[in-house]
């Protein structure tokens, strides 16, 4: 099944509406989830308790129409609740394969930093390669394999230090925030009316997708040119990062092929075969402010990773 820009941008458009239906005022973290989902990327959402994370994730995964799975992390969590193991019959004297819950289509880590790195690291192979390793034996994960991961910020207690092997595996990290006064009246007024768990089906959320489209509209990403200037303007701005008097750590390679691929995502969500450099800054904070670590001078002084990156994005030139 082949898919045009145009399909695509409706297909985006009715995945944006049926997830609508159970979250209110988070339109740009759901065009951020599909660009991730088209660009294959993994995401970490950061935000503090009460802000619908796990629930933008289930109403996300219910309107792609994905086999959804959830890990609750807790710092007694070992690899093996994630993975799973092999596990000895003795009616057959052989062991069989108890797959854990990350043989799934989409993945919530939910709080993934209250469990230690050990475990966060069992995430590691699935989130590059879509496999997991038992006993010496390869399992693949399904060709969508998404992992949304939730985090609360760093400064509340009981929680560990995501390691930056892990935190490279993610395309995007997105700071979700409190809602406005009038988007949290309406949360109130629709909500505030319901008693028990709150379920995206219940709220009227519908697949608009499946596996046959979500692969068709992968594919289509290959009608999305990068042109020469856009590449040069990534690799300038990626390697800015390092060369920064403020910056201990800059961006890798890896970064800068990210960054261009999720240009090519947003640039097809908008129905254009090509990519502009909008498309780069939109996306450049996102990308990169986990991959970059704040010299010890200018976490003295307070500085801010997302400024910094504007100012980054401000000061390289870019194409005209």
């Amino acid at each position: 099944m082949s898919m045009t820009l145009e399909e695509l941008r409706a297909l985006a458009d009715g995945i944006r509406a049926e997830t609508a239906k159970a979250i209110i005022g988070q339109d740009a973290m759901i065009d951020q989830l599909l660009i991730a989902m088209i660009a294959q990327g993994h995401v970490l959402m950061e935000g503090p308790p009460g802000t619908a994370k796990t629930f933008l994730a289930q109403s996300f995964a219910t309107a792609l129409g994905l086999d959804f799975g959830r890990i609750q992390f807790t710092p007694d969590l070992l690899p093996g609740d994630i993975l799973g193991s092999n596990l000895f019959n003795f009616q057959t004297s052989q062991f069989t394969l108890t797959r854990g819950p990350i043989f799934c289509e989409l993945l919530l880590a939910d709080e993934i930093n209250r469990t230690p790195p050990k475990t966060q690291a069992a995430l590691l192979e699935a989130m590059q390669e879509r496999r997991v390793t038992l006993d010496g034996e390869t399992h693949g994960l399904p060709a969508h394999f998404m992992v949304v991961a939730t985090q609360n910020p760093i400064e509340n207690q009981g929680v560990y230090p995501l390691p930056e092997a892990q935190l490279d595996r993610f395309l995007f990290k997105l700071l979700v925030p409190y809602p406005d006064e009038a988007e949290e009246t309406r949360i109130v007024t629709d909500y505030g009316k319901r008693q028990g768990p709150q379920r995206p089906a219940e709220l009227g959320v519908s697949a608009v997708a499946d596996a046959t489209k979500l692969t068709a509209a992968t594919a289509a990403l290959d009608q999305v040119t990068v042109a020469e200037e856009i590449t040069g303007y990534v690799v300038r701005l990626v390697r800015a990062t390092r060369d920064h008097s403020e910056l201990s750590v800059g961006a890798s390679p890896r970064a800068a092929v990210l960054l261009a691929n999720a240009a090519r995502a947003r640039a097809a969500l908008e129905g254009r075969a090509y990519t502009i450099p909008d498309d780069v800054k939109a996306l450049a904070v996102p990308v990169l402010r986990h991959r970059l670590t704040l010299s010890p001078a200018a976490e003295i002084e307070g500085r801010d990773i997302e400024a910094l990156v504007a100012e980054l994005v401000e000061s390289t030139e870019a194409p005209r």
